[in-house]
């Protein structure tokens, strides 16, 4: 009788897995096609936090893109031009969450800011 409940037990774990594991395939297959993701600076940011995320994000990444000349050089908008320095250090540092907080003044977006010449970085 116990043999018999060992048995079943097993064969219930073993439909479990496989169902749990084909899930996780198919979970897997979806994050490879998934959309891109960005990190942008929120609306309400006030201008000396989008510039301590400018002057942040720069001194570890090569924000070349934003300076004079640069494709995304734009001196008339500080919430643009700190979304592509905030990107741009998602991007390299992996697009991991925490690397999209710069203290609750960003968030994750799926639709592509890129705009004119201005491509924003995107890694898969």
């Amino acid at each position: 009788m116990a043999k018999a409940q060992i048995c079943i037990c097993f064969i219930i774990f073993l439909s479990l897995w496989s169902e749990c594991f084909c899930i996780m395939l198919f979970e897997f297959d979806l994050l490879l096609q998934s959309p891109g993701k960005w990190c942008v600076a929120k609306p309400s940011t006030a201008t000396n936090k989008l510039q301590q995320n400018i002057d942040y994000a720069c001194s570890k990444v090569d924000c070349k893109i934003i300076s004079k000349g640069g494709a995304c050089y734009s001196p008339d908008s500080l919430i643009s031009t700190a979304s592509v320095a905030m990107n741009l250090y998602y991007q390299t540092l992996g697009r991991d969450f925490w690397s999209c907080q710069f203290e609750g003044s960003a968030f994750i977006s799926v639709t592509d800011p890129s705009y004119g010449n201005c491509i924003y970085t995107f890694h898969k």
